[in-house]
């Protein structure tokens, strides 16, 4: 009896820490703003992916109101302002701000956004920090008085993704509390079982085997979110490097799985060998 509890507490550990580890994983670094800030930070550093999301946030500002006699003196000047748009002191700010921003809209209330976000829109980028620092630099060079808009919104993703989103909010937070449950759930198996190191043997190479189905479901994952296009080329620049950032991030715990895994066959070994019961009587 105590074999059998024991086999089916880990197993039921196993489940759940299959469940809990990804919801985890995805509330620490997405639904909370703080981690989808951290995560997506070093986006802004990277040099291609600056220079590119500079020239299609410059291409964004409005310069209706220029007289056309200038346009041909403002041409060069947004040119050059896209050049150094990424350099100025301000832009480490303005990307941090726009990453809040963005989160904030995508994962608020549909009732509590703007009208001009699109509510069936998976995820909402607000660009207006950065184009408020490019205008500020265009209006400095220029001399002309240039007025940013309070939200530059672009929709990322597919009409039928809010759900996801909306799901991903509802499920997320529940990770923890199954972690606690798998937690114990590996205690009891421990606690009842007449050979531990079996235990600890079948926990790890349970854990290897979880590391490998997290893998396959992160390249799913990714693969079915780079296939889907927005038609906007700030978007699918953002999606495209964001789900690189992502995967990254989640291949990190699923390595730390993996090093567990294989720490606790070693011990769970080590412990068998160790055992009294292994050793060979003395002649």
């Amino acid at each position: 009896m105590r074999t059998f509890v024991s086999a089916v507490a880990a197993i039921l550990g196993l489940l759940l820490s299959a469940v809990a580890i990804p919801a985890i994983w995805a509330d620490r670094n997405i639904v909370q703003e703080d981690g989808f800030v951290a995560l997506a930070a070093p986006l802004g550093q990277d040099a291609e992916f600056q220079q590119r999301l500079a020239v299609a946030t410059v291409g964004t500002i409005d310069t209706g109101t220029i007289p056309d006699a200038l346009a041909g003196v403002v041409k060069p000047v947004l040119e050059a302002a896209a050049g150094k748009l990424t350099g100025l002191p301000g832009y480490p700010a303005a990307w941090e701000e726009t990453l809040r921003k963005s989160h904030r809209l995508s994962f608020a209330d549909p009732a509590s956004l703007p009208p001009e976000a699109d509510t069936s829109s998976s995820l909402t980028l607000d660009v207006a920090p950065l184009v408020a620092l490019a205008t500020e630099e265009l209006s400095r060079a220029t001399g002309l008085p240039l007025d940013a808009p309070d939200q530059t919104l672009i929709s990322v993703g597919q009409s039928d993704q809010r759900q996801l989103i909306e799901r991903l909010s509802a499920f997320a937070p529940l990770g923890y509390p199954l972690a606690i449950g798998a937690g114990i759930a590996f205690a009891l198996a421990l606690v009842t079982a007449r050979r531990r190191w079996s235990v600890l043997v079948s926990v790890g190479f349970g854990a290897l085997v979880l590391a490998g189905l997290w893998t396959l479901g992160s390249q799913t994952v990714q693969n079915a979110v780079l296939g889907t296009a927005s038609g906007n080329g700030i978007a699918d620049m953002f999606r495209d490097a964001f789900v690189a950032a992502a995967s990254a991030s989640f291949a990190s715990w699923v390595t730390g799985a993996l090093v567990a895994g294989g720490a606790l066959l070693v011990a769970g070994l080590v412990t068998k060998v160790a055992s009294p019961g292994q050793r060979r009587p003395n002649r």
